[in-house]
């Protein structure tokens, strides 16, 4: 009975002393695990920017006059030499007030006296020829009778050919003054008038197939030569331009790949760097910092149809590709630290925390390459806190 009493009491301080073990050993940590993975590291750069249409022909007025309403609306379908963007007609001319009135009236009664003075001299010239004619016959029959010499007769032929060239003299001058009648009496000529407007149009036509991307003056008026009517591109010879902080475009290459995302579709399209600017500039950043820029110009390697819902002057972001590891082992950034120098991670086994010194490559915003210090399917600790250290059990949140 002894025995069993104290064999109850061992078994009893047992327990007691597994119990207080128990309460001793610390709870595992919740933390976040994720595995090492093998896969494509790309190492980007970021820049917004917009798309815009490879060439943009704007539609000038080549003339000055009155051009008709623009009937054509945006997203129309045009065709080069074929589709007319705008009829113009000659302007109405300008209103005559009443000084330039009386001076125009001035203007006339001295074309219309220069033109009768003008006549007047037509009148004359045209007797002295008849004159000069007859005296020519006269003057020939006396020879062919012998009365007078050759000299004479000459003479009397210079005559009738200067004053068949005085006459038409005389008549371009009064061709001349009647011009200027005409000219002075035009310029009484008001809006509105009877000889107002000729009649005459001139017919716009689209100088290159596509679409009308914008309107720059839609209604009917009076506009100077060389005014822009509207802009014509053809929406699917689209690029991209992206604006790039200057120490980033350094490191961009013509022929870097590219992924364009949120431009708004569900996928990313593909495209290729075609040329970085040669040339910077100065924007002011939303925090008031002036930055250099660098526009970077970009092709789109997809085709058309899948990328067909964007225009011109869209909204686009850019992962330029500088750098990739293909089918590398990668590990989230999230699960490195900085220990002594070197990138480590808190490695997982048997729910224990093992602190460990990993060499790494290739890094961008999200993963990173690792070249030596863990293997494939390895479970990490990520975002880990400062309850985690080295020899901590843990468990999966």
């Amino acid at each position: 009975m002894k025995q069993i009493k104290l064999y109850i009491k061992i078994g009893l301080a047992v327990v007691a002393v597994g119990l207080l073990i128990f309460a001793l050993i610390p709870n595992p940590v919740l933390v976040d695990m994720d595995t090492v993975k093998r896969g494509d590291v790309l190492v980007t750069l970021t820049g917004e920017g917009k798309t815009k249409i490879h060439d943009i022909y704007v539609v000038y007025s080549p003339i000055e006059g009155r051009v008709t309403r623009i009937e054509a609306e945006q997203g129309d379908t045009v065709i080069a030499g074929d589709t007319i963007i705008a009829n113009m007609r000659p302007a109405d001319p300008r209103f005559v007030d009443s000084r330039s009135e009386i001076q125009a009236q001035a203007d006339i009664q001295g074309a219309e006296a220069a033109l009768g003075f003008e006549v007047a001299k037509l009148e004359r010239s045209e007797a002295e020829l008849a004159f000069a004619n007859a005296e020519l016959v006269r003057t020939k029959r006396l020879y062919e009778n012998g009365n007078v010499s050759i000299a004479r007769l000459e003479r009397a032929e210079l005559t009738v050919r200067l004053r068949e060239t005085e006459l038409n003299t005389a008549k371009s001058a009064m061709d001349v003054a009647q011009s200027a009648l005409a000219a002075a009496r035009a310029r009484l000529v008001q809006p509105g008038g009877a000889t107002s407007g000729d009649g005459s149009q001139l017919s716009v036509r689209a100088p290159v197939s596509g679409k009308v991307l914008r309107i720059l003056h839609k209604s009917e008026g009076v506009i100077p030569a060389g005014t822009p009517i509207l802009e014509l591109g053809n929406p699917e010879e689209l690029e991209i331009v992206i604006e790039m902080l200057s120490r980033d475009a350094v490191k961009v290459t013509p022929g870097d790949s590219a992924l364009i995302k949120r431009w708004g579709g569900n996928v990313d399209i593909m495209a290729q760097v075609r040329v970085v600017s040669p040339s910077g500039f100065t924007k002011i950043s939303a925090l008031g910092v002036e930055e250099q820029r660098v526009n970077i110009y970009l092709d789109f390697i997809d085709g058309p149809e899948k990328w067909r819902g964007l225009g011109d002057a869209f909204r686009v972001e850019a992962s330029i590709i500088v750098d990739q590891a293909d089918q590398a082992l990668y590990v989230p950034i999230s699960a490195l630290f900085r220990y002594e120098g070197q990138w480590s991670v808190f490695y997982v086994i048997d729910g224990v925390t093992e602190r460990r010194a990993v060499e790494i490559g290739r890094m961008n915003d999200q993963i990173a390459e690792v070249v030596s210090g863990l293997g494939e399917g390895d479970s990490v600790v990520i975002h880990p806190g400062s309850d985690v250290e080295d020899d901590v059990r843990v468990v999966q949140r």
